[in-house]
């Protein structure tokens, strides 16, 4: 079966998506506590949008911000309900707002790039001080679980393998893509699927993955780099929790007639035994907790043998946001990715460093191929909005998906994220 004829397989499901398997859009808050915060949230919003380099227009033709009309622009359709969801529920009720069609913008990742630059700008200092006691932004705390874990991969991975195939490229690789230039020389996914087997081929070649080496996966995806390090003549054994990935991922190994050197199990990566030669983990560590990352680590170190290589693709964020980002929930988190957090670097070579014997050999920051691999997918996800339409997304479904999209992509454009691909050794007298 060759790869097009797998793709096609996977884009003609047999089985409706179930679309009450992601939150509707909430009601627009309403009683006397959402009218009065409305009223501080519209003149807050105002007020930023007049100081940031954009503009807001409103239905009565009012215009708020910067004079060049080119300058990235939010279009306010219904300026009492995003008010009112912003005065209740802050960043996440701006995104439900999005998700409800109540303000667009032809520009919107370029509009998120401001936001994401200027946090500080859109709520005075003096009440920053409240979000973290608001109802709103408590965060649901979800337990480290292996039934927990399954269950918040499942709500993001398992949407549909479908879906997935709609905007990534022949590759079915979700995660940062390292181009030979950028921009991107074509828009074509070939430049994209060339870009992502770079990516998988530095981080094999950083943890020494050669013939006869005996490599460790955790977080399979859809199997791109089991395909490549079994190519290598490597002896690959990759975990997920993801049972659509799995199936797929199977397939396209034995596609490629690496099932005599590739073994894909349905398993949590605390569950794994044994001793390899190279573990690699790429934008796994995100979707594991901030409770679980010591666990996490000490796990890596316990599989790789002495000398041997651990290879990771991390995405990052501050140390001081991520501090106030572990108390409070984020639209991310309730819409995207449950239960995970983004580490930084300083909580990374904290763990590894007085708590593991991995030590650090290379350190390398991919921030602006992410930004590119994020503008592809989404262009791409746009296109096909009108085929995800027929696998059963409804409209609420893409504005939250293209809101994402855009949103990882003006946090790496920003400098809010980082990527990068950490290499480390295991000391051998640890």
């Amino acid at each position: 079966m060759s790869l097009q004829t797998d793709r096609d397989t996977v884009q003609k499901p047999s089985v409706a998506v179930d679309s009450g398997r992601w939150p509707a859009v909430p009601k627009v808050p309403s009683g006397p506590v959402a009218a009065v915060s409305a009223v501080v949230a519209d003149r807050l919003l105002r007020r930023a949008a007049a100081r940031l380099p954009l503009r807001m227009i409103y239905t009565d033709g009012t215009v708020i911000g910067a004079a060049d009309p080119t300058a990235p622009t939010l279009v306010i359709h219904q300026p009492d309900a995003l008010a009112r969801r912003i005065g209740r529920h802050g960043l996440i009720g701006f995104g439900e707002s999005y998700m409800a069609g109540e303000w667009s913008s032809k520009d919107l990742t370029q509009v998120l790039t401001v936001l994401a630059s200027s946090v500080a700008e859109l709520v005075p200092g003096t009440l920053q001080w409240l979000r973290p006691i608001a109802p709103a932004f408590r965060p649901r705390w979800r337990s480290a679980s292996r039934d927990q874990s399954r269950r918040n991969i499942a709500e993001h991975y398992d949407l549909s393998n479908d879906l997935f195939a709609e905007f990534l490229d022949e590759t079915m690789t979700y995660s940062c893509a390292l181009f030979s230039e950028l921009p991107a020389r074509t828009p074509q996914s070939s430049d994209l699927a060339e870009a992502q087997r770079r990516k998988i081929d530095r981080l094999l070649d950083m943890a020494g993955v050669r013939p006869g080496s005996r490599v460790l996966e955790i977080g399979t995806g859809w199997g791109e780099l089991c395909i490549r390090a079994a190519g290598r003549g490597a002896h690959v054994r990759s975990v997920t929790l993801s049972v659509e990935q799995q199936r797929l991922a199977r397939l396209r190994v034995a596609e490629a007639g690496l099932s005599n050197l590739v073994q894909i199990d349905l398993c949590d990566y605390r569950d794994v035994d044994g001793c390899y030669d190279a573990v690699l983990s790429v934008e796994m560590i995100e979707a594991v907790g901030y409770h679980s990352w010591p666990g996490y680590f000490a796990t890596l170190e316990r599989l790789v043998r002495p000398g041997g290589r651990v290879a990771i693709q991390t995405i990052t964020m501050p140390h001081v946001r991520m501090l106030a980002s572990r108390n409070t929930q984020t639209w991310i988190q309730k819409y995207i990715f449950p239960g995970g957090l983004l580490p930084s670097t300083h909580a990374i070579a904290a763990i590894t460093e007085h708590h593991t014997g991995l030590r650090t050999v290379d350190m390398t920051s991919l921030r602006p191929h992410y930004a590119e691999t994020l503008r592809l997918w989404r262009k791409q996800f746009i296109q096909r909005r009108d085929a995800l339409a027929d696998l059963g997304f409804d409209e609420a479904f893409g504005r939250m998906w293209e809101l994402y999209l855009a949103y990882s992509e003006a946090g790496f454009r920003s400098g809010y994220l980082n990527v990068y691909q950490w290499t480390f050794a295991r000391e051998s007298g640890w």
